[in-house]
């Protein structure tokens, strides 16, 4: 599976921006997927995921209630809505697939991941 992210940009604090994530190969409908990010001078974090069906999906603490993953296995992208943005989510962030069909939130779970957008809220 490749990942291609796209997305990212420059935004003032408040605002909204929304991630995607294409995927190519056959396989993107037969994992879950996730996003995650990693700020200068930090670890990578995770941020989303979603299994297989769309129908289940878990968040960091620090995005609950502000960011929306979802996924069309039509078209093979996975998505992250994100609204009200802080300067603290300023980050580059990565798409990921996962090893299985289900909810993974540590990197482990993961082992196709893209190439990263940059996202940066201004305060």
């Amino acid at each position: 599976v490749q990942l291609q992210a796209s997305g990212g940009g420059l935004v003032q604090a408040g605002g909204s921006l929304s991630l995607s994530c294409a995927a190519s190969g056959r396989s993107f409908s037969t994992r879950g997927m996730g996003w995650f990010r990693q700020a200068p001078g930090k670890e990578r974090d995770f941020v989303a995921g979603i299994n297989v069906s769309g129908g289940s999906t878990s968040y960091a603490d620090s995005v609950k209630g502000r960011f929306t993953i979802s996924r069309d296995n039509v078209k093979n992208t996975v998505y992250l809505q994100m609204n009200s943005l802080k300067p603290e989510d300023t980050a580059v962030y990565y798409c990921a697939a996962a090893v299985g069909r289900g909810l993974y939130s540590s990197g482990g779970g993961y082992v196709y991941w893209g190439q990263g957008t940059l996202v940066t809220v201004s305060s």
